[in-house]
């Protein structure tokens, strides 16, 4: 490992296993505690309106195996959790109607927590089902043994993942649309341009039912856009979460497809890479934001203080409610997310590790429930506040998820190698050409 580049002994001072599991444990509690027990499914936050994310879900699903395998729940059990949010989705209504919970396969982005279905006329979304379905073949490569139960689980998880129509979702295109309503038709927005989509074509290419056509990859790939960034060649994509959100499910590492091996990296080095130049934007801050510096950066897709203009210490500064943030481009209002540099363990552990170090120091919830707070902006002040300025309110679901999923790659590679096992995801991969390493 290189050296760090802090001085200060605590910050230098890698964490224990210990110091992990209860990160971890605290983190992934959300998923026990704000599931609704009759049916398995998981609110989208801590606000106690908010409605079910199917995205939540997926991530919650992704889970099991760590909570059985750090010994939280036992397999047994897990197991009839597993199959009962398995059947309940599996049973879901599906149609065209505005107040299914799904159409030709996917789901609708949130749902009622109590009906399961649809809420607040919001789109039919293919990513946030790909995060479904990434979940859903986790617990069926998992749960491989010859008991009814897991027989079970792994039928209806397949089953989940292979009615979706892949290419209806094209919309006659050659790329995936981002989703779908009722109301109006497909959204007219494709995905292109290097990020999280990676794990959505992966999926769908994978399909034993309805599989994508490799051109669908080939025109995702061909918008990508190569840049040098501080002196660091990168596949950009300004949010640090697009780098993250594939590699909870896929080991990456020494597999490349056909641009890569053009660009003599792969994508495990890539998001190593992007992780750095997050750091090194913080380090410049080039619009002064208070706080930014080595080991305080992360900037993502997250919660913020709101959508107002305010002048502090004389300058005017927009701040911004949820939105993707990204570095160096921006957009950017001050807010850093504590998870999703958490997220980027495996990639890059040296700069991590103090940043973490950093983060718990700043009265930010590291060992309370749930684990870090998501997000904070120190630019923006708030009198009652723990740190004396803007905290979120509230923890989000898929922000838990990499938290739990990426401390444990890093510690036992267990999603990893769990996958590896996963048919549709290795015939994925390699239907979008992708070779070397485990494949």
């Amino acid at each position: 490992m290189p050296e760090l580049l802090s001085t200060d002994p605590d910050l230098k001072r890698l964490p224990t296993d210990e110091d992990l599991s209860r990160l971890q444990f605290t983190t992934l509690l959300y998923y026990l505690q704000v599931t609704n027990p009759d049916n398995g499914l998981v609110r989208d936050k801590t606000e106690p309106s908010a409605p079910a994310s199917i995205a939540a879900i997926g991530m919650a699903l992704a889970t099991i195996p760590v909570i059985v395998e750090r010994g939280v729940i036992i397999r047994e059990f897990a197991a009839k959790i597993t199959r009962r949010r398995l059947r309940y989705l599996m049973d879901c209504p599906q149609g065209p109607e505005p107040d299914s919970s799904g159409y030709k396969g996917f789901f609708y982005h949130f749902l009622d927590i109590e009906t399961g279905r649809r809420v607040w006329q919001c789109e039919l979304s293919t990513i946030d089902s790909a995060f479904l379905f990434a979940g859903a073949l986790t617990v069926a490569a998992y749960f491989d043994g010859d008991t009814a139960e897991e027989a079970e689980i792994r039928q209806l998880a397949n089953a989940l993942y292979e009615r979706a129509d892949w290419n209806w979702a094209c919309d006659g295109g050659p790329s995936l649309t981002h989703g779908w309503h009722p109301e109006t038709g497909f959204i007219p927005h494709r995905w292109q341009g290097y990020d999280e989509g990676l794990l959505l074509y992966i999926l769908g290419l994978g399909s034993p039912t309805h599989p994508l056509e490799p051109a669908s990859y080939t025109a995702y790939t061909a918008t990508y856009d190569w840049k040098n960034i501080y002196g660091r060649d990168v596949l950009y994509s300004g949010p640090l979460f697009t780098h993250q959100l594939s590699h909870m499910w896929v080991d990456f590492r020494g597999i490349r497809d056909e641009f890569m091996r053009q660009h003599d990296s792969d994508y495990f080095e890539n998001s190593r890479q992007a992780t750095f130049v997050q750091q090194e934007y913080a380090i410049r801050n080039p619009t002064n934001f208070v706080g930014y510096g080595q080991y305080c950066w992360g900037f993502t897709a997250s919660d913020g203080p709101g959508w107002v203009t305010r002048e502090i210490d004389g300058v005017e500064r927009q701040f911004f409610d949820y939105i993707a943030r990204g570095a160096p481009f921006g957009p950017d209002d001050g807010t850093v997310s504590p998870w999703v540099v958490i997220a980027s363990l495996p990639f890059a552990p040296e700069i991590v590790i103090p940043t973490v170090r950093n983060f718990a120091r700043m009265n930010l919830g590291m060992t309370r429930l749930y684990g870090f707070k998501p997000s904070f902006n120190q630019t923006f002040p708030v009198e009652d506040s723990p740190i004396g300025s803007w905290v979120s309110p509230y923890h989000f679901g898929i922000d838990q998820g990499p938290v739990v999923l990426m401390i444990e790659n890093y510690r036992s590679g267990l999603l990893w190698n769990i996958m590896r096992r996963s048919p549709p995801i290795k015939a994925g991969l390699k239907r979008a050409g992708f070779s070397g390493g485990w494949l």
